[in-house]
């Protein structure tokens, strides 16, 4: 490790809010806290006061999550363990043998990894390559790629690599258009970006709820529109919906809410939107950009810097990847962990397919996350100790190069 000196404060500065949001609103913590302590019945398992208020709390939840994203049906919104699990139950509920899927070269292992299992079971899957210009996945691609047997398609909302955030609404009306289902992964967009599943026609939207949303881990939803059927992942205890059945019940949303749900982590995420409310999603989205657009200014302009980024800054979401020339990205986060105290994530992100197509497979990027709780101090501290450390590595004289900066996925 190159003799760096370190920051004189001692102040943590945390830029990961891609893997999860920090700190969390201080109503999230006072919530979860209130609800194990007063109202830590089961949720639909019981007609006590304890249970009774268990449910309230999980339904005002999902009123709160089918407002924000324009779902008139509360009942839609189904609360899963994460987005994983929310793309598994989307996935696998809904495709068959011998089904064709569009998707893009972009996918987070989440996505991956169950279409690997499922072609394994007759899946066809079309993957389409973004523009290397934008980063952008072409609707007029996605249109010419749909065959007789296309029953989805399947697009990442944002990169959790660069944050290159992909035009939804026009790939949702080439998939009404040709009537297959429309599913949107927006873990990285959820309680950052405005969402809306009316306007962009997505009959299956899936996010978690501890990162943009601001609330617990261990939160997660699918919105299921009324031109989808899924079949369920797994059955059981429904409390008083349907008891007397054997059969798991057709009704939503306890067709797919099996068991005791995570009452004290929606009691959290229902607290994180009120937040959101309170504070304005369009205030939240306009001081992360103003961040994200400080931090890329002023990296494109440090020696040694290559960054990884939408061409547009409209369309880039409070996540930037880059690379110091020298460097392997897991060297410079150990640097600015323990030098600096300043938390990135390195490695591929659980992304490979995005780093293969971007060009930084095996080794990934450093990847800067900020969040709404970041301070304008905190990204110039970052800047600094970034600064520091490519001119730590750079012969003397090194100038940076014309293409230094890149645009891509």
């Amino acid at each position: 490790m190159p003799n760096i000196l370190e920051r004189k404060d001692n102040t943590m500065i945390y830029l990961d809010n891609a893997a999860t949001s920090w700190p969390k609103p201080e109503g999230v913590y006072r919530a979860m806290d209130e609800f194990l302590r007063t109202k830590g019945g089961n949720s639909g398992r019981g007609s006590h006061s304890m249970a009774t208020a268990a449910s309230e709390v999980v339904e005002e939840t999902r009123m709160l999550m089918a407002r924000l994203i324009n779902v008139s049906e509360n009942e839609r919104i189904i609360f899963t363990l994460n987005c994983t699990d929310a793309l598994n139950l989307g996935l696998k509920g809904l495709l068959r043998p011998g089904d064709h899927v569009i998707t893009s070269c972009i996918g987070h292992n989440s996505l991956v990894r169950p279409f690997r299992k499922l072609m394994h079971q007759g899946l066809r899957i079309t993957r389409l390559p973004p523009f290397l210009d934008t980063g952008v996945m072409s609707p007029q691609d996605v249109e010419a790629a749909i065959t007789k047997g296309t029953r989805l398609l399947v697009v990442t909302h944002a990169s959790n690599v660069t944050g290159v955030i992909q035009p939804i609404e026009e790939y949702g009306i080439v998939a009404r258009k040709h009537n297959i289902i429309f599913m949107v992964d927006a873990a990285q967009t959820a309680g950052r970006y405005p969402l809306d599943v009316q306007a962009a026609n997505i009959d299956l939207l899936a996010f978690s709820g501890h990162k943009g949303l601001l609330g617990p881990p261990g939160t997660g939803v699918l919105y299921v529109g009324n031109r989808v059927e899924l079949d369920s992942l797994r059955e059981g205890g429904t409390g008083f919906s349907h008891s007397e059945l054997e059969e798991q019940p057709n009704v939503l949303p306890y067709k797919y809410e099996s068991g005791t749900v995570n009452s004290v982590g929606i009691s959290g995420l229902g607290a994180a939107l009120k937040y959101i409310f309170e504070e304005g999603l369009e205030r939240i989205h306009a001081h992360e950009q103003y961040l994200t657009d400080r931090l890329i200014k002023s990296l494109s302009h440090i020696p040694g810097i290559i960054l990884y980024r939408a061409k547009d800054s409209l369309k880039q979401a409070s996540i930037i990847s880059l690379n110091i020339e020298g460097y392997e990205p897991g060297e410079v986060g150990a640097i600015l962990d323990q030098a600096f105290d300043i938390k990135v994530r390195t490695g591929l992100h659980c992304a490979p397919a995005a780093h293969k197509t971007l060009g930084t497979y095996p080794l990934g990027t450093i990847r800067l996350s900020p969040g709404y709780f970041n301070t304008v101090e905190e990204i110039d501290l970052a800047l600094h100790a970034l600064e520091k450390i490519a001119r730590t590595k750079l012969p003397k004289g090194c100038r940076k190069l014309e293409n230094g900066e890149r645009v891509a996925v």
